[in-house]
């Protein structure tokens, strides 16, 4: 049994992730500030301890991790959703505090090792298919692609000055219960339910790879009970391209809703033409197939 701290913890992803640590027994903290975590994502069990803070406050967060004893950090908190990290790129530029105040605590506090949530942003426009992880140049141009870069840059400069491990896992997208209305499978699948229009920017040829949460939660508790690929990057995906048209499609027929598909405007910036992760060590991790698009979405309805 370990001592864990998750920051974010009210999120999507790190909330789920919280639950599988409490179910493996793990003593576990979480922490965040509500700007996109929800209180009803937090667990009520006796092993898990939240407290509502900031990580870019060093005076919120340092009494925390130094009275702590924590032997492993999941650094998950960050602004995200494209519009927000578009429309506030001087607050995403701010989670670099968190990034400094959470090294250097745990470096203070002689933490085991921390596990870095990444992102596919810090590929940038696509410069080769699949995006492997130690071969695809890095093309990070918005704020929050630049931020997950720089926080990957703490886990190697750390790991050479300090001796602190990591793991660096670069998420691809991600959908399952809990998610934010503003995430692209949510928001269609609520606008589906209630039979209203379903926008989809430009043509709506753009591809993803979408990977269910329980695929998600899965592989990167494998990697931490398993305590393996330290020091390295994983990509957390899938590797079956879909078009947002055909993201939209699915849920229509799925819901046997009446929504129609309308064709905005493209995006000025941040919405990447294509991304597809290798997905070689996603697969080592979980040793079957992932879970089908349509399965995963009937899973949530």
């Amino acid at each position: 049994m370990s001592n864990i701290l998750v920051t974010g913890g009210a999120g999507f992803i790190p909330s789920h992730l919280v639950d599988a640590l409490l179910d493996d027994n793990h003593e576990v903290t979480s922490v965040d500030n509500f700007i996109t975590g929800k209180k009803e994502n937090l667990s009520k069990k006796e092993n898990h301890t939240f407290i509502k803070a900031d990580v870019n406050n060093l005076d919120e967060i340092e009494p925390i991790i130094r009275n702590g004893n924590y032997e492993y950090i999941f650094h998950y908190a960050a602004l995200v959703g494209v519009h927000r990290t578009i429309n506030n790129p001087i607050g995403v530029l701010n989670d670099l505090s968190g990034l400094e105040n959470i090294f250097f605590l745990a470096k203070e506090t002689k933490v085991k090792k921390i596990f870095f949530s990444s992102s596919s942003e810090v590929y940038g426009e696509p410069v080769e298919l699949p995006q492997r992880e130690y071969l695809t140049p890095l093309n990070s141009r918005l704020p929050y692609a630049v931020i997950k870069n720089v926080g990957e840059c703490f886990c190697k400069s750390y790991k050479q000055e300090h001796n602190l491990d990591y793991t660096i896992f670069r998420f691809f997208n991600t959908y399952g219960f809990r998610q934010s209305k503003d995430f692209v499978v949510s928001k269609f699948l609520e606008l589906a339910k209630e039979n209203k229009d379903i926008t989809v920017y430009g043509t709506g040829l753009q591809t993803r790879t979408f990977c269910y949460i329980d695929d998600h939660i899965e592989a990167t508790t494998k990697v931490f009970r398993d305590n393996i690929y330290n020091n390295e990057i994983i990509n957390i995906g899938n590797d079956e391209e879909t078009t947002i048209l055909q993201l939209a499609e699915t849920i229509i027929k799925i819901l046997d809703s009446k929504s129609k598909i309308i064709h905005l405007d493209p995006l000025k910036e941040g919405d990447m033409t294509r991304r597809q992760p290798d997905v070689e060590r996603m697969k080592s991790l979980l040793n079957r197939d992932f879970t089908p698009l349509e399965k995963g979405l009937k899973k949530i309805i």
